[in-house]
């Protein structure tokens, strides 16, 4: 008999008895719902079980042969396993802080450091590895060195390869899968109940790989939809059907970024480039000569050249405001801007807000899932949490502003801006990446171009050669996935 097997058994049926894994419909801190839940807070009112989990971190580390001379828990549930641990093996402990405080040293780590040494990371759960990283940086500030972490439970969403990433290796006591297989086994889950965790856990990754030279590996694009295919699907947002119309009958899905301040340049460049784009973003309030009669002009251009025009306002602010943004004030955004975009951080009533003023006019909204930006906040979870707020707002929102195929939707469209002919970067942080590297390698749909055509000496001919581009890279997709 494996007694490890056993003791592993006993500690999730322990766990499971405490109400510290639970099964049903949670909302995450990500915003995502999810089947599975775990509150290993509760462990702190039972001491032989906190004893025994520190007792199996502490083997876990020492079976892995890890070296350390200190010993910091993840605040706050973890702080309890790294003191015991401490305790009854004689180890010096760290603490580290939330936040600094504003009297005393203001130190972010409590204890007795000794630069040059290596300190373990304790932690109860890992998902995308966010606070283990976030405790290492900390730590790695005071001089210290953090090559391992031990934790309870590993929630299989790609904190692993997260971390492994950034150096540090991480050993799990209990992995999702063995915790449903044991529960499974005793009784105390339903197959379908399982079934669906390990569905969400499949769908949740955290983690996206990186190739070789450092950017997002691709994901895959939608298989064998072409835009015209898409356009069929019995629930596509008007406005998204209406654009891969477009798109398919120009054979462009080429969005020119109009970043200029004068409002006949801007005229202009709707007029000369609107028969090779199928749409024109612009940035209204930056037009410093601005009247009524502008976006007027502007629309009956559109509907000359079949394009559709994206005010790129980015609300974020709460519903009542971004309401009386769009509809009213100077620039009356929702009387002619086909599409506008907005930022999740207010929450959904950000998008509630704009639909009552957009849905009835027809019109439609991106979401800013990820920015082109270099240090950009718009990551990881919140990401997550952006396409779920789509998928809840889907009669409104039908697409995304992101660098790559965040949804395995076909009906969201992903458009990425920060495109150029040459992959790199300007001294703003501006992050550029090629129309086939965008298109063809991370699945988005549409290439937002900027000064990529704005700066050009003939801004049509370089239209035309980011035309090209982006409609034989999304040729090349659907020839590798068909």
């Amino acid at each position: 008999m494996d007694h490890t097997n056993v003791s592993l058994d006993s500690l999730i049926l322990k766990l499971h008895d405490v109400q510290g894994v639970k099964f049903g419909t949670f909302k995450l801190k990500s915003g995502i719902i999810s089947p599975i839940y775990f509150d290993l807070r509760v462990i702190v009112s039972y001491p032989s079980l906190m004893n025994e989990v520190s007792r199996l971190l502490f083997l876990r580390a020492k079976e892995a042969g890890v070296i350390f001379n200190s010993v910091c828990g993840v605040p706050y549930t973890a702080l309890p396993l790294a003191t015991i641990i401490c305790s009854q093996n004689d180890l010096p402990m760290l603490i580290r802080r939330k936040e600094a405080k504003d009297y005393g040293t203001g130190r972010m780590i409590e204890g007795k450091i000794h630069p040059g040494e290596t300190c373990l990371i304790v932690e109860d759960v890992v998902t995308s590895g966010s606070s283990v990283f976030e405790t290492a940086e900390v730590l790695q500030k005071e001089g210290l060195k953090v090559t391992d972490a031990v934790v309870l439970m590993d929630r299989e969403q790609g904190g692993r390869a997260r971390l492994a990433k950034d150096g540090i290796t991480l050993h799990s006591i209990i992995s999702i899968s063995k915790l449903l297989d044991v529960l499974l086994e005793a009784g105390r889950i339903e197959a379908e109940v399982a079934q669906s965790v390990r569905r969400f856990i499949h769908e949740n990754s955290t983690f996206r790989p990186t190739e070789k030279n450092g950017s997002p590996a691709a994901k895959k694009p939608c298989k064998s939809l072409s835009y015209e295919a898409r356009v069929q699907l019995p629930h596509i947002h008007p406005m998204a059907s209406r654009l891969l119309r477009f798109m398919k009958e120009k054979q462009s899905n080429l969005c020119v970024s109009a970043d200029v301040t004068d409002a006949k340049e801007l005229l202009e460049v709707a007029d000369t480039l609107g028969p090779l784009i199928c749409m024109l973003k612009t940035h209204v309030d930056i037009l410093h000569n601005f009247t009524p009669d502008v976006t007027s002009r502007l629309s009956k251009l559109a509907d000359k050249h079949s394009f559709l025009i994206f005010e790129d306002r980015k609300f974020a602010d709460i519903g009542n405001t971004v309401k009386h943004q769009y509809e009213g004030g100077l620039y009356q955004i929702a009387s002619w801007s086909h599409v506008i975009n907005a930022h999740a951080v207010p929450g959904s009533g950000v998008v509630k807000g704009l639909e009552a003023v957009g849905k009835p006019l027809d019109r439609g909204c991106l979401l800013i899932a990820e920015m082109s930006s270099q240090g950009s906040l718009a990551t990881g979870a919140y990401t997550q949490a952006v396409v779920k707020m789509a998928d809840d707002h889907s009669d409104f929102v039908f697409g995304f502003i992101c660098g790559s195929r965040i949804s395995s939707k076909p009906e969201f469209i992903h458009m990425t801006p920060g495109v150029h002919m040459q992959s790199g970067g300007d001294s703003l942080g501006q992050q550029y990446t090629s129309p086939e590297e965008v298109i063809c390698k991370k699945g988005s749909d549409v290439i937002i171009v900027g000064r990529g055509i704005l700066a050009a000496a003939d801004r049509v001919t370089a239209a035309e050669a980011y035309r090209k581009a982006g409609w034989e890279s999304y040729l090349k997709r659907l020839s590798l996935t068909n």
